[in-house]
């Protein structure tokens, strides 16, 4: 059976569970999902990201409610206070994603259907690589999760964006789990790196090319001399779940096989 009555206090689980068919067990969600956007018509909103409407989630008499990342760790420890099971995923790759569905699944009696997404998942995956294979070049990226300041990709976009045919000029800060930790003291550290695509994904709102073109020192960059910058939505893509790996790979690689075939 597992829990029925539970609230989800990031995008991910409730996408997750409308996914598998498990939607009826969802009895808040928090206010920054917009998939499915079905879900935003049907179930109280209760959370934001960084908080909680507390005595509102105990009034929806929960038996599990899921969180994700150490940024939601003072909730959750409100929650279990208050005698609620809590479950806080930590995932930052690729492979969490995958696991996470599988885990989520299995917690809900739905581990087989968990099993059949998240293979269709893998394959899809799969197959982006497998095109991505074929290009001439792969073109340096830098992705911006956020402008001012400058930060770049988490470990799961970063690793998207390598399966989509492109290489993160900033690997070695994309394994750190925490935002303050990819901030780019330097504001043209990314320029010195010579990206050939810029994406900028800036959560809450929109990105502005024109001004990442006009930063000083940017003007010989190749991306922006060739005017290769880009959007992804971040719900698309800063979301550790399936949006993630549909969505947000699929908008990645149509930017890089852009790039591809205007170089071509």
């Amino acid at each position: 059976m597992g829990p029925q009555r539970i609230v989800c206090m990031t995008e991910e689980p409730t996408e997750t569970l409308y996914l598998l068919g498990e939607q009826d067990r969802i009895v808040g969600i928090s206010g920054f999902t917009v998939r499915p956007a079905r879900a935003r018509r049907e179930k109280p909103k209760v959370s934001a990201f960084t908080s909680a409407k507390i005595d509102r989630i105990l009034d929806l008499k929960p038996d599990m409610v899921i969180g994700f990342s150490d940024i939601q760790a003072d909730i959750a420890a409100d929650l279990i206070r208050a005698g609620v099971e809590v479950w806080i995923s930590n995932h930052r790759s690729v492979d969490g994603i995958i696991d996470y569905i599988r885990r989520l699944g299995a917690l809900v009696g739905a581990g087989h259907r968990a099993a059949d997404l998240a293979t269709t998942l893998e394959r899809r995956l799969a197959d982006i690589r497998a095109r991505a294979a074929t290009l001439p070049r792969r073109p340096k990226v830098y992705f911006e999760e956020w402008d001012e300041p400058q930060i770049s990709a988490i470990q799961w976009v970063s690793e998207l964006v390598g399966i989509a045919g492109g290489d993160d000029i900033f690997p070695e800060r994309a394994v750190m789990s925490l935002g303050r930790d990819r901030i780019l003291a330097d504001p043209l550290e990314a320029a010195r790196r010579q990206p050939d695509i810029i994406i900028g994904s800036w959560c809450g709102k929109k990105f502005q090319p024109t001004h990442v073109a006009a930063r000083p020192g940017w003007e010989d960059v190749p991306a922006v001399r060739n005017g290769e910058l880009h959007e992804v939505k971040s719900p698309l893509i800063l979301q550790p779940g399936p949006a993630a790996l549909t969505d947000g790979i699929d908008a990645l690689e149509a930017i890089i096989q852009g790039w591809a075939h205007r170089q071509a």
